[in-house]
């Protein structure tokens, strides 16, 4: 596809939106508060996708988020805030400005940055630029949002704390879970700080690893599910339904599906 044919689709994805903004009914009630927990459910989707390397998928979801960014562009735009143009002018921008590395001409805080040789020092060298920017909140975690799911939450402090200067440990990890295997469940503001501590260590370590924890841990829980149901299936090809299964044979079946 040609840059005129991209443009030529972009420009008809913007007027169905337009379209469905004016002769849908649920497309005319919506506004910012009621479309982005979509717009969140899409980012997933898309996130799913790309870790499962279905291009396919991929293809549609990457869709799916794009209509979400037209959407939400001509809501601003119907109150006088915004349009689409200006919202990719402004990444545009943005991303010219934290790349003093490629492109010349960035803000006066880029010119005293070192050079980027890899990829920590280009992260670095973001977010020193982001903090000099107007309008930022101060501080380390300035603008870190809260409401971010806990590993990518833990796993953006980290990050922040790093390119400050300060990094956790690597044996961190270590003796979190010393502690935690340590831990009283009796004492269940200890067992609580223990966990939490356990936790972040390990979005830790995904980190170093560059390893997405929030995928990662969806992974897993998808591996055990499937295993799980693949236990059951093999209970119930023995002739016995889960239910009536010992825990000791339940153990069984699911080592058996782990094997395979």
């Amino acid at each position: 596809m040609t840059a005129r044919d991209a443009a030529a689709a972009i420009a008809r994805l913007d007027a169905l939106t337009r379209r469905l903004r004016v002769e849908c009914p649920w497309d005319r009630e919506q506004d910012e508060r009621t479309i982005v927990p979509h717009t969140v459910e899409e980012a997933y989707e898309l996130a799913d996708a790309a870790n499962a390397g279905d291009d396919a998928k991929l293809l549609d979801e990457l869709g799916d988020v794009l209509f979400q960014v037209h959407f939400l562009a001509l809501l601003l735009e119907e109150r006088g805030a915004g349009s689409l143009g200006q919202v990719a002018e402004h990444v545009h921008r943005k991303l010219v400005s934290r790349h003093p590395h490629v492109f010349s001409g960035g803000p006066p805080t880029a010119a005293a940055l070192p050079r980027a040789a890899d990829a920590g020092e280009v992260l670095a060298n973001w977010d020193q630029i982001k903090r000099g920017e107007p309008g930022r909140e101060p501080g380390i975690f300035g603008e870190v949002p809260e409401n971010l799911p806990g590993p990518l939450y833990a796993r953006k402090v980290q990050r922040r704390a790093k390119t400050s200067g300060l990094a956790l440990e690597p044996e961190s990890l270590v003796v979190a879970a010393q502690a935690l295997e340590d831990a009283d469940p009796a004492d269940r503001d200890a067992a609580f700080a223990r966990v939490g501590d356990a936790l972040f260590a390990t979005v830790d370590s995904a980190r170093r690893l560059k390893v997405d924890p929030e995928l990662a841990l969806r992974a897993a829980a998808d591996r055990f599910r499937a295993s799980v149901d693949a236990a059951e299936r093999l209970g119930e090809e023995s002739g016995s339904a889960w239910d009536d299964l010992t825990p000791h044979q339940r153990l069984q079946f699911y080592a058996q599906a782990r094997q395979a």
